[in-house]
């Protein structure tokens, strides 16, 4: 994953910004995501949530999509204990950018 944004803009079809975002999704490791944590932009998807649809809810600023999701903490900005946690664990992590957030989800988990 690189450090530059995306070029999704809001002109394109809900398929071709699902498909750019499929294509812009990739396996990252913590230590890469570290710095936009400690920029406060690294925001943590549920397991089971799909991470496409919900950085679709986040490009469209989906708020009546977005608001219970933050409200049943299925979404929260990656809190330390997150933090510590992948630290020492080393999981399957997989980030997309939707600036100027990084959605982040950790797979393999129930």
């Amino acid at each position: 994953m690189n450090d530059e944004f995306p070029d999704i803009t809001p002109e394109l079809s809900r398929d071709e910004l699902q498909q750019t975002l499929n294509m812009e999704t990739a396996r990252i490791s913590w230590s890469e995501l570290e710095k936009h944590f400690a920029r406060g932009v690294l925001i943590t998807v549920a397991p089971r949530l799909d991470l496409i649809e919900t950085a679709l809810h986040f490009i469209q600023n989906d708020k009546k999509a977005i608001e219970p999701l933050l409200a049943s903490e299925d979404i929260n900005r990656t809190t330390d204990k997150q933090a510590q946690q992948w630290s020492s664990s080393e999981p399957e992590l997989w980030a997309v950018v939707v600036a100027p957030w990084v959605l982040v989800q950790q797979r393999g988990t129930n």
